[in-house]
C-alpha cells in the first residue's frame, strides 16, 4: 500500500495480431490498424481482464500473451483493493459474466474502460474503444462479422468469481 493511500493504475495494451494487423489491414481492410487489442487495468498488484469465462486475473504480465506491447499510466485510486473486489465480484455476477462476453460490443476493452472509469474517472484511449466500429465499417470486416462473433479471447488468469 502506498503511504497516501493512493494506488497507481495502469493499463496494460496487448497486440493479439503480434504486428500482423499492421501488416495485412491496409490490404484487407482498406485502412491502417495498428494492432487488435486485449487491455486489462493493473492494479492492487494483480493485472484484470474480461474474457469469455468472465472477469480475471493473474500477475501483472503473467497471461501467456506474456510482457504487454505497452503500458498507459491512468493515474492513481484511493479505492481500496477491498472495496475494489467487492466491486468486480458485481461486475462479474452481472455486467461481466462471461455468456455477456461479445468480441465486439462487451469485451475485455469495454471492461477495461469501465473499471478505469471507476478507479480515475478517466476512460481508455479512444483508439482502443473504437477499433470494432472501424473493423465493421468495412465491407471485409462485415463479411468476417459472423466468423469473428463467435470468436472468445482468453489468455488465461484466474477466475475471480470464486474468490469470494
Amino acid at each position: 500500500m502506498e503511504e497516501s493511500g493512493s494506488y497507481p493504475v495502469k493499463l496494460y495494451i496487448y497486440d493479439l495480431s503480434r504486428g500482423m494487423a499492421r501488416q495485412l489491414s491496409p490490404a484487407m481492410l482498406g485502412r491502417q490498424l495498428d494492432g487488435i487489442w486485449h487491455t486489462a487495468i493493473v492494479v492492487h498488484g494483480k493485472e484484470f481482464f474480461f474474457v469469455g469465462e468472465g472477469i480475471n486475473n493473474c500477475s501483472p504480465g503473467g497471461t501467456p500473451l506474456g510482457e504487454p506491447d505497452s503500458i498507459v499510466d491512468l493515474g492513481s485510486t484511493e479505492v481500496p483493493e477491498e472495496i475494489f473486489m467487492e466491486y468486480l465480484i458485481s461486475l462479474g455476477e452481472s455486467t461481466y459474466r462471461g455468456d455477456k462476453y461479445n468480441l465486439f460490443e462487451h469485451n475485455c476493452n469495454a471492461f477495461s474502460n469501465d473499471v478505469a472509469q471507476f478507479l480515475t474517472g478517466k476512460k481508455i484511449p479512444s483508439y482502443i474503444t473504437d477499433l470494432p466500429s472501424e473493423v465493421l465499417s468495412t465491407p471485409f470486416g462485415q463479411a468476417l462479422r459472423p466468423l469473428l462473433d463467435s470468436l472468445v479471447i482468453n489468455p488465461g488468469g484466474n477466475n475471480i468469481a470464486g474468490q469470494r
